[in-house]
């Protein structure tokens, strides 16, 4: 995992001490990302930064990697992620003649775009089982492709300029560029205050993201986008049983693949069935005994409060299953005064780049993956097992399913009426900008076919699911992302596998629920592996501090905000309605949203343009 950049004009030498001094800046912004190594290329138009964390080959593997065509550089990689099927790939690739110089993935996938990819990208990447996001630049047709793995799960942004274009892991390796600007206007005020992504867009005006399964194609004739993968009907015809199996089947597999580094290697454990099927199934696999982790807040397991989203604590849960599946298990245990710690606060912000944030859940995140990274270079995480098999509570309410919206949404534009001025919600629209996105989702959600096409509710499930995957998904993914690799931490996510997504995607409702449960197929294929108490628990969402000493420590600094007339964000508030959210009860949420918002535009001088 590493971290990558660049800038591309055809019509400037970045050969320049000046052009040189930015390509610096862009990658050295990359360094918690990439704590190993780095490396730079530059030739005429094109400039290629790398920073390195050795998971695989660490002695070999250096970045940017070239290919050679009489003996100079034809193909150039900078490239960040795991490819998980890369030695079977290179076995086939050598049998076509092709000869290795390392041990590395990356060097898999630059042989591979040289075989496959020199008529179409396409066939390149689809050959292609991981997560990853890279850039390859071709020296004789001067052309530069950025690509992204099919779900998300590696992010990868750029910038267009007059003659090419700026790129990086992360938005902070563009706006190291004097070309970049921090800025946002009302579309990107609007995506945050939404939590719903446009995909493709960002919050920053200018900027833009490459989306998952798409190749952005760079060449002096302007910039194009196109598609390698999509979510498709598969015309699913497997009954239960037989889905069950397969879907154990491709588990094993999956984690298999996964379980592969030259480092220590740990799993997420919360005591719930996704994570507990995961690590269960990697102390299987693996040759050495598995480290698990698990977050803890001081007090919680004894001063419990049980709620909607929290009916039962995880701690009883994760001790069950280390013991059972005979993982080498550490708690980590955290404190308000930890969670509040600006410090600890302004390294999220500074990890997410982004003005959007889960509040203590991100600050928690954070510092477990500081503690982990103590011990472990990569770790195994449950992501999208929800999205994926129907886990949330709105996958079963059906008054959240039938509603013309988002179903994980309460209120379309209850955040930005609760502190904004009138005037601005008016000309923000937030319910506009939803149903918008919301529509052009739905646009995109593949027919059902067969004989579950003729039950209303399996075509409207059909959505939901689609929808989870491709709206609710990527705000996870991209918060995972970000908090590990601001500490050097690898977090793969064996869920995201594309042959399970296609697999499980394209299954009737019906069977994803044949046992009247959130997700049966998941705890039909996993039992075998658990704890009774863990296959019977119903879902729980990720911890949150239940300790009052946070809320009150959060309170008093939004009341010195609402108190700071030189605020930034201070132009934009309605004081009457912002004074309404600090004395109602239950506003730990919004009040961690507007703080971060403050925080995004003075520590990165956002100009608003709204």
């Amino acid at each position: 995992m590493c971290g990558i950049c660049g800038w591309i004009d055809f019509d400037r030498d970045l050969g320049s001490p000046d052009a040189r001094r930015e390509i610096a800046d862009m990658t050295a912004t990359m360094a918690n990302r990439g704590p190993d190594d780095e490396g730079t290329w530059i030739d005429g138009p094109a400039a290629l930064g790398h920073r390195r964390l050795a998971i695989i080959d660490i002695q070999g593997g250096r970045q940017p990697m070239t290919h050679q065509e009489e003996g100079r550089p034809a193909l150039v990689l900078v490239y960040t992620g795991e490819t998980y099927n890369y030695r079977e790939l290179r076995q086939r690739l050598a049998g076509l003649g092709h000869r290795f110089y390392t041990s590395s993935d990356t060097e898999v996938v630059l042989r591979a775009h040289r075989e496959w990819g020199h008529r179409d990208p396409r066939i390149a990447v689809s050959e292609l089982n991981g997560m990853f996001a890279y850039a390859l630049w071709d020296t004789a047709k001067r052309e530069l492709l950025l690509i992204r793995d099919r779900l998300g799960i590696k992010p990868l942004y750029y910038y267009p300029i007059e003659h090419g274009l700026l790129f990086g892991s992360e938005p902070k390796a563009i706006l190291a560029n004097s070309l970049a600007e921090p800025a946002m206007d009302a579309d990107g005020l609007r995506r945050t205050l939404s939590f719903i992504p446009d995909p493709g867009s960002t919050v920053f005006r200018g900027m833009r993201e490459v989306r998952p399964g798409h190749i952005v194609r760079v060449t002096r004739d302007g910039i194009k986008e196109m598609s390698y993968w999509q979510l498709t009907d598969s015309g699913h015809t497997d009954d239960v049983p037989t889905t069950v199996r397969r879907v154990r089947e491709l588990l094993e597999d999956t984690i298999q693949r996964q379980l592969v580094a030259d480092v220590p290697l740990c799993t997420l454990l919360s005591g719930g069935l996704d994570s507990s099927a995961m690590t269960a199934l990697a102390a299987r696999f693996s040759d050495e005994r598995i480290r698990s982790f698990a977050v803890d807040f001081v007090g919680y397991t004894e001063n419990f409060i049980p709620g909607p989203r929290h009916p039962t604590p995880d701690g009883p849960y994760v001790q069950e299953v280390a013991k059972k599946v005979g993982t080498d298990h550490t708690d980590i245990t955290l404190s308000a005064h930890e969670l509040m710690d600006p410090n600890v606060r302004a390294a999220t912000l500074h990890a997410r780049d982004l003005p959007l944030t889960m509040g203590d859940f991100d600050n928690s995140l954070y510092l477990l993956f500081r503690a982990i990274r103590q011990h472990s270079t990569v770790a195994l995480s449950g992501e999208s097992a929800d999205e994926l098999f129907g886990g949330y509570s709105y996958f079963h309410d059906l008054a959240h399913v039938q509603r013309d919206t988002f179903p994980w949404i309460e209120d379309t534009d209850d955040f930005a009426r609760c502190f904004l001025h009138p005037g601005l919600v008016e000309k923000l629209d937030v319910p506009g900008y939803l149903d918008e996105q919301y529509r052009r989702a739905l646009a995109e959600v593949p027919a059902l076919t067969g004989p579950a096409s003729a039950d209303p509710h399996e075509r409207r499930m059909r959505e939901v699911c689609y929808l989870s995957l491709t709206r609710y998904l990527p705000t996870l993914l991209d918060r995972k992302d970000r908090m590990s690799m601001a500490l050097g931490l690898e977090v793969r996510v064996p869920f995201c596998d594309h042959r399970l997504v296609e697999y499980v995607f394209g299954t009737p409702w019906a069977h994803k629920t044949f046992d009247r449960r959130e997700k049966s197929l998941l705890r039909a294929a996993t039992a075998d592996l658990l704890p009774q108490s863990v296959v019977q628990r119903v879902k729980c969402a990720y911890p949150d501090i239940q300790d009052p000493t946070y809320d009150k420590m959060l309170r008093t600094r939004f009341a010195a905000l609402l108190n700071d007339r030189n605020a930034a964000l201070a132009p934009l508030l309605s004081l009457e309605r912002s004074r309404a959210v600090l004395d109602a009860t239950d506003n730990r949420s919004r009040i961690e949203r507007i703080l971060t918002l403050q925080d995004f535009l003075t520590d990165y001088k956002v100009s608003l343009a709204v």
